[in-house]
């Protein structure tokens, strides 16, 4: 992917893919691998790219800055727009999200930030999925429905079913641009008929298959596996006509009147995306507890995100910046809001700057008045997920701690347990939100890990596929001022780990940092270290091999051996759902001439999802136990 290209509406790529003869087809990997390391030339919005003495493709992105018409994208070439050159560019270019492709958007934005803003990217930094505008922040909004989905919507679910089940037969080595155009046809299909979730879904793999094939340094296969795994059950689901509202879910941009609130800044969060966006998310608190974030993200990747530290707030008067604001407070009249809970910035809407709250006071300070144990609890519970269980992950969740050692990438602190407890608080890990290097956030835990004894206040977001894991957002000093940080009184009591950056002369004295009693050993870690490893392995090397891949242990005589490892450790659905995927991968039928038939991906794809699925809940499950205060001992 070439992020120097603009944004392109999946219909278009899928257009030009099926325009393609056969012959093209063949050629066309190699032709995005090639034209994704090419020079783009950039007039104005215009980008050109040339391809040879005669042909050159020239992209005019519309008013959302992504390509949402055919016509915007031209070949020189004597067989444009049926050409090889202009497909491969359009095949290199990142993915628009369904919001910068409806350009008619509920909400008018004078800013512009959020008509273009991604859904569902990946982060670069190879951190898990951790888009803050793109998860729900004031809790799950559930379309009323009496009935079951349309007819258009389950046969809109069907191609979905059908393209997903493909490229997981193929895995990634066999999902090129061809199956990839069949997934986004497929995804523009479900746009069309009101499927939210499905194309959301289908947009994150094709994004993360995209990576995989690149080799890109922020893949992660569990996000790819993780991706499928959502749009083959969403898209089954609903195909079988299930009526649960929840698997049709709701357009970011419908934004709902929200009268007057007064919100309170709560921290700045750099986003970069792995489609070539980059900028700020503030994250505000209002008087009755609910989240909002006010966003700035628009093309441009990791410079845009460190240069929209200080962008201005495109929110009533416009003479706030995000860093202000997230040390300050809004009133605002007339609010809009959408459902993942960003602020509206329509022509209707005033706000008005007011002094800001430290974390001490107001609603800021019950952030942390909760048990963390209970606070991770409350994230981890079962919700409208379908698999059982979701964190509200806009929500973020405050503790304060004692810094105990390090490890890797990881930072170990202890909760501070309430005065009069009888055992050690909960010992948790703390991992970096983003570890690209123009950000702040490795400098700054690099510091952190350096001073043992060092006693924070932490606001971050629950890692829910890492044992006992939160990944900081932003530090404070504790209440009472002792072994902790000594920030400068224009920070307003708290450091924003993306963008400011810890000095020496923001730490106590080294003397003055209490001793304290580093683990032994590393906390384990059941996720990793349970035998489910097995069947994970399975499931992953399925996406990431194919279906070939995954018949080897039905081969080799490797899959009994395994099974038993399973039920030996009372793993026994695991070990049967093991032996089922990989029986049902070493399947072949015959026809009646004795020879091998085409294999079925679709119960291929059914026993897939079976066993991810089940690894997917298990896994939470293990998760969740790990913030338990028993754990703690």
């Amino acid at each position: 992917m070439n992020t120097e290209l603009p944004p392109v509406a999946p219909e278009v790529v899928a257009a030009a893919v099926e325009q393609l003869t056969s012959r093209l087809r063949k050629k066309l990997d190699a032709a995005i691998e090639s034209y994704a390391t090419l020079p783009v030339a950039a007039d104005g919005t215009v980008r050109r790219v040339r391809c040879g003495e005669d042909a050159e493709v020239t992209l005019v992105p519309g008013p959302s800055g992504a390509v949402t018409d055919a016509a915007q994208a031209q070949c020189s070439c004597l067989l444009a727009p049926r050409c090889l050159h202009r497909a491969a560019v359009l095949g290199a270019a990142p993915v628009a999200d369904a919001d910068a492709v409806t350009e008619a958007a509920d909400e008018p934005s004078e800013g512009g930030a959020e008509a273009t803003e991604p859904d569902g990217g990946t982060q670069e930094s190879g951190t898990p999925h951790t888009d803050a505008t793109a998860r729900p922040a004031t809790g799950p909004t559930r379309p009323t429905r009496s009935t079951g989905p349309t007819p258009a919507q389950v046969a809109a679910a069907a191609e979905l079913w059908a393209a997903a089940a493909a490229v997981l037969a193929a895995g990634v080595p066999g999902a090129g641009a061809v199956p990839q155009a069949e997934v986004l046809r497929a995804a523009h299909t479900a746009r069309l008929a009101g499927l939210h979730r499905a194309e959301a879904a289908a947009l994150r793999v094709v994004r993360a298959l995209r990576a995989a094939r690149a080799r890109h340094d922020g893949h992660r296969l569990a996000d790819l596996v993780a991706g499928l795994r959502e749009l083959l059950l969403t898209s089954g689901l609903l195909a079988a006509s299930d009526p649960d509202p929840a698997l049709v879910g709701t357009a970011r941009r419908s934004y709902r009147p929200g009268g007057s609130l007064r919100v309170h800044g709560v921290c700045r969060e750099p986003v970069i995306s792995a489609t070539g966006y980059g900028g700020v998310v503030t994250h505000v608190l209002a008087d009755d507890g609910r989240w909002f974030s006010v966003s700035d993200v628009k093309p441009g990747g990791p410079a845009r995100a460190s240069g929209a530290a200080t962008a201005t707030v495109a929110l009533g008067s416009g003479s706030l910046d995000h860093a202000q604001l997230s040390r300050g407070g809004l009133l605002i009249s007339g609010a809009t809001l959408s459902p993942d809970g960003r602020l509206g910035t329509g022509k209707g809407v005033r706000a008005t700057p007011v002094p800001g709250l430290s974390w001490t006071s107001g609603p800021l300070a019950r952030l942390f008045a909760r048990p963390l144990a209970q606070a991770a609890a409350a994230q981890l519970a079962p919700g409208d997920d379908m698999e059982g269980a979701g964190p509200q992950a806009g929500e973020l969740i405050g503790c304060d701690v004692v810094v105990v050692g390090a490890a890797g990438d990881h930072l170990f602190a202890r909760d501070l347990a309430p005065q009069g407890a009888d055992r050690e608080g909960l010992l948790i890990r703390l991992v970096s939100a983003n570890g690209h290097p123009e950000l702040a956030h490795a400098a700054n835990f690099r510091k952190l890990a350096s001073r043992p004894g060092l006693r924070l206040r932490v606001l971050g977001r629950l890692d829910p596929d890492r044992a006992a894991t939160l990944r900081p957002l932003a530090v404070g000093p504790v209440p009472d001022g002792t072994a902790t940080l000594l920030l400068p009184p224009e920070w307003a009591g708290h450091a924003d780990l993306g963008y400011d950056r810890l000095e020496g002369a923001h730490f106590p004295p080294a003397g003055d940092l209490p001793l304290v009693e580093s683990p032994t050993a590393l906390p384990p870690d059941p996720v990793a270290e349970a035998p489910l490893w097995r069947l994970r392995g399975l499931v992953e090397v399925a996406v990431s091999g194919g279906r070939r891949a995954a018949a080897e242990p039905a081969r080799d005589g490797a899959r009994a051996s395994g099974a038993a490892a399973l039920r030996r450790c009372g793993f026994g659905t695991a070990a049967d759902l093991a032996e089922a995927l990989a029986a049902e991968a070493d399947r072949r039928g015959r026809d009646v001439f004795g020879r091998t038939q085409q294999a079925d991906p679709d119960g291929y794809a059914r026993v897939w999802l079976s066993a991810a699925v089940y690894l997917s809940g298990t896994e939470r499950a293990l998760v969740e136990a790990t913030w338990k205060p028993s754990a703690a001992a």
